[in-house]
């Protein structure tokens, strides 16, 4: 992989890295909101749509972890 690309990918990286830390905000975010929840709205229909959003909030966090990860991989190359 030659140098110009290395730099592109590198700068893909830094968005992403910010993407991941405004990410990780809002699912800390919704993940107060459901811990602040009284007990029984947090068995509602209401608190499991809360629930449900900070676990697909850390599945996406995840996955541009290993979208990095594949990117640093790629650059190693």
């Amino acid at each position: 992989m030659n140098k110009q690309r290395r730099k592109s990918l590198n700068g893909i990286i830094e968005q992403l890295e910010l993407l991941r830390g405004e990410l990780e905000e809002l699912k800390d975010e919704e993940q107060e909101y459901y811990d602040n929840m009284p007990e029984g709205i947090q068995s509602s229909e209401k608190g499991e749509r809360a629930e449900q959003a900070v676990s697909s909030l850390d599945d996406a966090f995840d996955n541009l972890d290993s979208a990095i990860d594949s990117i640093n991989e790629a650059i190693e190359q």
